[in-house]
């Protein structure tokens, strides 16, 4: 099979890493949720040798992210173990860093609660929990990109689409995480931050 590949991978690692590099560098351990090609682990692993970085995707994936891993392997990479915000057990693992890129606004809602509530569970003390991508704050979308794209994942699925800010941030509390940072990424996303308390 050939490679997959994404250039939003390409375009948005370095503006994620730049957010994310001081507040993990005294973190060891990093579960990424919906690796996806695998392009975010490889980058991130080799860019912070002193984090275990385990992947994860639905099964299906499984082979792309593997060979990514094949091609640029690193001691601290970890193959992919399957994850399915709905069905599957997490693994009996906590990790001081939960990672997600792009993943809420493609699983259905069910699967958000569920990623929340495990991350609540899974995160050590002290942990940060990272989620990237688009979001909607009081019901608006905003700007007309995002809305266009939200209509084009709604007429993909029904349970796609942008999910909004307070409800996600709700789903955190819930789960003792406190938002730390909301910061403004390019093309119209956003890298949210939580910790543990």
């Amino acid at each position: 099979m050939d490679k997959p590949f994404s250039q939003a991978c390409e375009n948005n690692r370095g503006p994620i890493f730049n957010a994310l590099r001081p507040l993990i560098a005294d973190k060891t351990s990093v579960l990424e949720i919906g690796s996806g090609t695998g392009q975010h682990a490889v980058w991130f692993a080799h860019q912070l040798p002193h984090l275990v970085w385990q992947t994860s995707d639905l099964p299906q994936n499984h082979p792309g992210i593997q060979l990514w891993l094949e091609e640029q392997p690193s001691p601290n990479l970890r193959p992919p173990i399957a994850l399915d915000m709905l069905v599957d057990a997490w693994p009996e693992t906590s990790y001081d860093v939960i990672y997600s890129a792009n993943t809420a606004h493609i699983m259905p809602w069910q699967g958000v609660v569920n990623m929340l509530s495990q991350v609540g569970l899974h995160l050590l003390s002290g942990g940060l929990f990272c989620l990237y991508g688009p979001m909607a704050y009081a019901g608006e979308i905003a700007p007309q990109s995002n809305i266009l794209f939200d209509q084009h994942l709604r007429q993909q699925a029904a349970h796609m689409g942008i999910r909004d800010f307070h409800d996600i941030n709700r789903l955190a509390l819930n789960a003792g995480l406190v938002l730390l940072d909301d910061h403004p990424m390019p093309a119209n996303n956003r890298l949210l931050i939580w910790e543990k308390a």
